[in-house]
Formats: C-alpha cells, structure tokens, sequence
C-alpha cells in the first residue's frame, strides 16, 4: 500500500523535474520509467552474482565486464558526482538500453563507440523485454545533471527504505499514472482505478484465460485483471498457470509507442515478465486475429474517425463506420473466442445513436450473442480528462444469440465527488453493482449449492436503479439502450397549503416588514 510519506516523496521528485523545465506529465512518467529500468537491470544483475557466488555455476550477464560497462551500473555511478553521473547515463547507459538485445547490454570502446551486439541466429530478438523492444525511438530528457540527481536520489530513497516488494513498485507506479490528467491524442481517457477493478470484477478472469486490451494505453486492464487472478487463485495455481500467466495470458496494443513503453514497464512491475505488447492499430487490416482471447476489458479511443481505407473488412461488414468506439466493439467480438466475457466503456452516443452503423452493433450485440448488462455511469466519472457521459456494456460471445433480456444499472455514485477534485466519499454503488450482477449471472450455480441470492434482480420495478428489461421491448425499440428509454420516473404528489392561507402569510410577513422598516426610520431620525 502506498502511504502518505510515500506519495510526499514521489510527489517531491515529481517536483524537481517539473522545475526542471519538463511540465508534460507523461514525459515525466516516461524519463522515470528510463531510470526505474535501469535500476532495476542492475538488481536482477546483482540476483545473479548472489546465486554465482552461492552455486559456483557462472550465468550469462547483463552488463558488458569491462570498465565502462561495470560503470553503468545503478549501484556504481548513483552515489557519483552529478555531473558524472549525467555524463554516464546520457553517453552510455541510455544508448545500451536502446540497444539491449537478447538480455545483454552492449559494450563501449575506450573512445565511447557503442559495439554492437551480434546477430544469433538460433535466439529472436523478441527474447528481450517488451518494454525494451520499443526504446529505440526513446529520447533522453532530463535537462541538468543537478535535475538528474536529485531523481537518482530520490529513487533511490525510495527503493530503499519504502518500496518493500515488487507489489509495492507496482503500487508505486500506478500512483505515478495517476497523475496523468490530460486525454491522449486519438481521445484515449486513463480510466480509473476503481473503475478497472469493477469491470474486471464483472468477467471475473481466470488463471486459464487468455486476457487482452486491444487500445491498451498503459496497460492499467491488464493490471487489474492480473491483481485480480493473484488475489483469487495465487495459493492454487499451478506451475503450467505461473508459466501462463507470466507471458502469454496479457496481450496489449496500441498505436503510441510511449504508451508501449509505459504498459510494458507496468506490467513488469506487476510479476508480468513477459506480456505481449505490440505497436498495432487494432481496427486496421494490420489486425488479423480473431477468435484468439477468452476476456477483453477495454475503454477504446472515443474522439475521431478512422481512414476508411485501412478499416478491416470485417468490421465494416458488423458497423460501416468510421467511429472508432462502434467499430472497437466490432473488434471485440471479432477477437473473442466462442463463450468469451467483455466488458468494455463504451460513451452514451453507442447507446441511442440514430445511424445505421449505431442501430447495426447494438443489433448484433442483441440479436447474435448475449449482451447481458447495460451500466450507465456519471458523467464526471472521467474528469478532469473530460466530462463525457459513459457507459459500461458486459457481454459474452456466442454467435447464436442468446440475449432473452438485458438488465441496466443506474450508477449514481463511484465513490467520488463529480467535479474535477473527484474527493473520495463514503457511499459508492460499485459494490451493489458487483453483488447485484452476481446475483442473476450466478443464480442456476448458487441456486444448485443451496445458496440463494439475496437479490431478487427480476421483482425489481423500473423506477428502481437497476431493473431487467426483455429483448422483445429493445427489440420493439430500434435496439435502443439508453437507460432513460426504459426507467421510469415515480412521482410523488406534494399537497400545498390553500391559497387562503398562503396570502395570510405573505400578509404576515408585509405586515413584519413594514413594522420593522418604521423602527429603522425610527432610529436614524434619532441620529440625526
């Protein structure tokens, strides 16, 4: 957990690089990610001569053995004078770490010349990490050695003495993106923790499934849903499910490298050694993959159109659009596996737009697979990126229909205030949604246990805030889902006092007046 001494000492560091000259915070986050990778090659290099030293066996090596390759270590040039220290990281440790290729950083020249790392043929270059697969377009921002140290120490301070294992790092660099507060080029809003957490709490993955973001951004899905398998299944996986969910169970992509970076780095953070995270835009005839995933938690770009061009047929045959959040929902039913749980966000247009390509994806999703739930979020749920109204829509993959009724939840709460300071508050309807949801996606499971849910989905009326409506009425109308088509509004009569007696006390009050401005007057004549 991240604490209040913690967060002072991130927000310090935060601080001197701001007053440094960089003031973007995502160039903020990306310089940390740089120095936190290198650190942390130097921690799995000092594992290594631990086990050297206790086994007697000899192991490949990520740093090169001579002078200057022993000097680009963290435990090395961290406690140098700055602008020694600057001088090693920009003239060495920054270019190696572009060029890391198959777990070993290159070798300098006494004159400083890198020299490259020879092909091997029978190993790909893909054995590096993935955050190290897209650092060759990575620049080297800090300004001034002075700027540089104070991070290296801070860091370093807090790696010491704060950051106890490898869930806290992970803790600790969630608490970084959090302060990213500004939507990405292509509309991309960095969705709320908490937000994450329901959505995955509703697909519920497992360590079996084959989990994946399709517009990743910083990998914060992919996060949750391993947070979620650890906290659920840790004393019960199996060496094949570590093995799994080590590499192949995380897919993610995107279309900023940045973003790569950065998701990649996350994940890393999170015991995630090896995802799979690649530079592709996802509703293009670049993605070919379908029927590959068994879960996709998403928030697509919602801003802009798409070239018409480079949209993949078969997306355009479910959605002839040029939206990127109809034709991501496309996507996802594209890349799912038959049986396979989505639970995407999806902005209020997808719900009640009037187009020919709205009605088409909401007419899939109804009429040949199973959407099961419609939940209508707040609209200051993304702020201060934006205040656009949301929502999130769960559904399962099964190309034979299977949707018999749709049940809708009207979150008045996520637990935070709606403006852009977004306070916590006490009451959030995120863990009535969750028990709610349960309830009826469970009821044949629990009922067959002998434990009956507390919640009777099916009794409620439609005034309430969540309700079933059938499919027929969806249907009747124009695939509609907008929560507000089917709500009702119960009004309560208010009886008001007769007109009689409103007039006396209107008299009453004149009256009041009158008296109390005499005595006004009063005291004044006396003044003068």
């Amino acid at each position: 957990m991240i604490t209040g001494v913690i967060k002072n000492k991130v927000d310090k560091i935060w601080t001197d690089i701001w007053a440094g000259g960089i003031t973007n915070p995502l160039t903020v986050i990306e310089q940390l990610t740089y120095l936190m990778f290198i650190r942390s090659l130097d921690e799995k290099e000092l594992e290594t001569e631990e086990f050297e030293n206790m086994t007697g066996e000899k192991l490949p090596k990520i740093f090169p053995q001579s002078e200057i390759g022993q000097n680009m270590r963290w435990s090395r040039f961290k406690n140098n004078d700055p602008r020694q220290i600057y001088e090693v990281i920009s003239r060495h440790v920054f270019p190696a770490i572009k060029n890391l290729r198959y777990g070993r950083l290159p070798d300098f020249t006494p004159q400083g010349e890198m020299i490259e790392i020879p092909d091997e043929p029978d190993r790909p270059v893909d054995s590096n990490t993935a955050f190290a697969r897209y650092m060759s377009d990575a620049m080297f921002l800090i300004p001034t050695p002075q700027v540089l140290q104070k991070i290296i120490t801070g860091l370093d301070d807090l790696y010491e003495h704060d950051i106890a294992d490898l869930d806290m790092q992970g803790d600790l660099y969630e608490y970084m993106l959090g302060k990213l507060s500004t939507a990405g080029q292509n509309g991309q809003f960095r969705t709320p923790k908490h937000i994450r957490e329901m959505m995955v709490e509703l697909v519920q993955p497992t360590p079996d499934d084959v989990i994946c973001d399709p517009a990743c951004g910083t990998a914060g899905f992919l996060v949750s849903a391993s947070e979620y398998i650890r906290r659920n299944y840790e004393t019960t996986m199996t060496a094949e499910q570590w093995e799994h969910f080590s590499s192949p169970a995380f897919t993610g992509y995107d279309t900023d490298r940045t973003m790569l970076r950065i998701s990649a780095m996350n994940l890393m953070l999170h015991s995630i050694s090896s995802p799979d995270i690649d530079y592709k835009d996802s509703v293009s005839k670049q993605n070919q993959i379908s029927d590959k995933f068994t879960v996709c938690l998403a928030n697509p770009p919602f801003k802009g159109t798409v070239d018409a061009e480079s949209i993949h047929d078969n997306l355009k045959a479910i959605t002839n659009t040029k939206k990127t959040e109809l034709l991501f929902v496309a996507l996802f039913l594209r890349m799912l596996k038959k049986g396979g749980r989505c639970a995407c966000i999806v902005p209020d247009g997808v719900l009640f737009g009037s187009s020919t390509a709205h009605k088409a994806i909401r007419k899939e999703l109804v009429e040949n697979h199973h959407l099961r739930a419609v939940i209508s979020m707040p609209s200051g749920v993304f702020k201060p990126y934006a205040g656009v109204s949301t929502a999130v829509l769960v559904f399962t993959k099964t190309g034979a229909g299977g949707t018999d009724q749709v049940w809708f939840y009207d979150m008045k709460s996520d637990g935070f205030s709606l403006d852009d300071k977004r306070s916590e508050l006490p009451d959030s309807d995120i863990p009535d949604i969750i028990a709610r949801f349960r309830s009826f996606s469970c009821h044949c499971e629990g009922e067959a246990r002998g434990n009956p849910s507390p919640y009777d989905e099916s009794a409620r009326a439609r005034t309430e805030q969540s309700f079933f409506v059938p499919k027929q009425e969806i249907v009747d109308n124009d695939y509609d889902l907008s929560i507000n088509k089917y709500k009702k509004t119960e009004y309560k009569p208010v009886e008001y006092p007769p007109t009689s007696e409103i007039l006396r006390n209107i008299e009453n009050l004149e009256f009041e007046i009158r008296q109390e401005l005499a005595e006004l007057k009063a005291l004044l004549g006396k003044g003068d």
